[in-house]
């Protein structure tokens, strides 16, 4: 598990799309994404995670906190999260912020494929990155997890007691299996690894399709359905297998 860091020095925000940022972006309104920014606030350095609405609007946000943006994080490709192509609107996303700021952006092996086709991006502008593998913003560490089932290099990040975790987990449901890359089996058991992370990290997740923006990991197994299922066999029942 990530190492802890000073509270007081740690820079975390939850930002909806529609509301705090791309307030006049219909898709935005509509998807409910959440983007997360994460820093260090002694040092100053950033990340964002998935930005793929007015990427403007968020390197405004965390620098008029006095933050500068470090790097991306990207829990997955599909263009709500990083742009590209969605019903009909072309989202800017990640093109649009690397015009504005040269950065590294960390994606999963299995997914820089995907990004880099989705985005346009060029593979070699990505950072590929395995299962465990961590990224320091300034003294806050992030652990990279490798979670396949939503898509095949699906990642939640794990830091300071909070899991921010991309489409793999809501607090009411998971991300669908059934979009090209999807796997029913890959994502039980990408549920079950994020059940077992010590210390009851906060679930942060990837839209907001529930009462509360987010939750203790510990209320997310006890309500959940995705955890009622105790084998594969359940689960692939479960979900219409």
């Amino acid at each position: 598990m990530a190492s802890p860091t000073d509270q007081d020095r740690l820079y975390f925000k939850q930002l909806l799309s529609g509301r705090d940022f791309a307030a006049s972006d219909v898709i935005a309104q509509q998807m409910r994404n959440f983007a997360y920014l994460i820093g260090d606030r002694e040092t100053g350095d950033c990340v964002v995670v998935d930005p793929a609405y007015a990427a403007n609007d968020l390197l405004d946000a965390l620098e008029s906190d006095g933050m500068h943006l470090s790097g991306v994080l990207v829990s997955h490709h599909h263009p709500d999260h990083v742009g590209g192509s969605m019903m009909g609107f072309e989202l800017k996303g990640l093109a649009e912020l690397l015009e504005r700021v040269s950065v590294p952006v960390h994606v999963n092996t299995h997914e820089a494929d995907w990004v880099s086709r989705i985005t346009g991006i060029p593979l070699g502008d990505l950072t590929s990155h395995e299962h465990g593998d961590k990224v320091a913003v300034g003294d806050v560490e992030i652990e990279l997890l490798h979670t396949p089932g939503h898509t095949p290099g699906s990642q939640c990040f794990l830091l300071d007691g909070r899991l921010v975790a991309g489409d793999t987990l809501f607090l009411e449901g998971c991300g669908r299996t059934d979009f090209p890359g999807g796997n029913v089996d890959d994502m039980f058991r990408s549920l079950q690894a994020l059940a077992t992370l010590p210390g009851d990290p906060t679930v942060y997740p990837g839209h907001w399709y529930s009462a509360d923006p987010s939750a203790p990991l510990s209320v997310v197994r006890a309500s959940n359905y995705v955890y009622r299922a105790s084998n594969l066999d359940q689960w692939r029942l479960a979900m219409g297998g």
